[in-house]
Formats: C-alpha cells, structure tokens, sequence
C-alpha cells in the first residue's frame, strides 16, 4: 500500500529513499525482494535514491538501482560517503565495485575530509533526513544499520520503512 503524507493540508507521495543494511548477508537476504520493492517504489513516484556506499547491503541496492536506471532514466542514484578513503579496507573485488558505482552515480556527496569517530552516523542522518522511504536489511540491534532505522523512525515516525 503506498504512503501518503500530508503537508500543508497537500498530499505528496514519496519521492526518495535511502538505504541501510549490513555488510554480511545472511542466508534469508533476498535480492529478488530488493528488486521488487525498488521497483515498486520507483513505479509509485520515487526518483531518487541515496546509498551509503558501503559493503553488503549498500553496494548491493546501489547496483540495482543502476539496473534499473537502463529502463528509467529519470532515476538518480546519490552516492552519500562519509569520507574519501571509505574503500581503504575493502577486498580488490569490492573496492572495483565501490569505484564502478561511485562513477555511475548521477551525484557523490562527500560529507568529510578525512575519516572521524562520527563520519558514518552522519552519513547514516544525512540519508536518513532525505528520505521519505527506507529500505533496510537490519537483523540485529545494534550497529549502523540499527541506529539508522532507530534515527529514521524517530524523524519520520509517519514514513515507511521497507524490511529486506
């Protein structure tokens, strides 16, 4: 069922989204569900997607929205890193990932100069403060993953959050 909001007595639909989940997938991750759900959501109106570019679950929906950019064009991908050597501890293989979908966001958002004890949980409110939408494979309680659905509940009490 779409979510509505009302503003100023006008009601919008979502129109953006972000996304948050772990780095390792369990056996119960679905990237058939991820694709469905970011389907409907661009079929109900939803044209831009912010992606915390991390390993796991980010890289993951970055590049199905990249998939999905081939049929709507009109689809943006933001990229949202917290700090220029973010890949420095991924694998080879991650890091080719990271730089191909860094390169074919349609915007990067770099929101620090240099790594902080506090760049990520920024970036996780920077996306969260966006988005009307979430979509989140969060199993556990505590984490990133876990305080961005937490911080997005708390500033959207009233917008959807899509569990993967």
């Amino acid at each position: 069922m779409e979510q509505l909001r009302v503003t100023d007595n006008t009601i919008e639909t979502p129109k953006t989204c972000a996304f948050t989940g772990h780095r390792e997938l369990g056996k119960d991750f679905s990237a058939r569900k991820l694709k469905i759900e970011i389907k409907a959501l661009i079929e109900k109106g939803v044209d831009t997607f912010y992606n915390g570019m991390a390993v796991g679950f980010d890289l993951i929906a970055a590049e199905t929205v990249l998939a999905f950019k081939r049929r709507y064009k009109h689809i943006k991908l933001i990229a949202c890193i917290p700090c220029p050597d973010q890949d420095k501890y991924f694998s080879d293989r991650d890091k080719k990932r990271y730089v191909k979908v860094c390169q074919a966001a349609d915007e990067r958002v770099v929101l620090f100069e240099r790594y902080t004890n506090y760049c990520m949980q920024a970036r996780d409110r920077y996306m969260a403060e966006r988005a009307d939408v979430l979509i989140t494979y969060c199993k556990k309680d505590t984490g990133g993953t876990a305080y961005t659905v937490r911080y997005f509940k708390k500033i959207h009490a009233e917008n959807e959050i899509i569990f993967i």
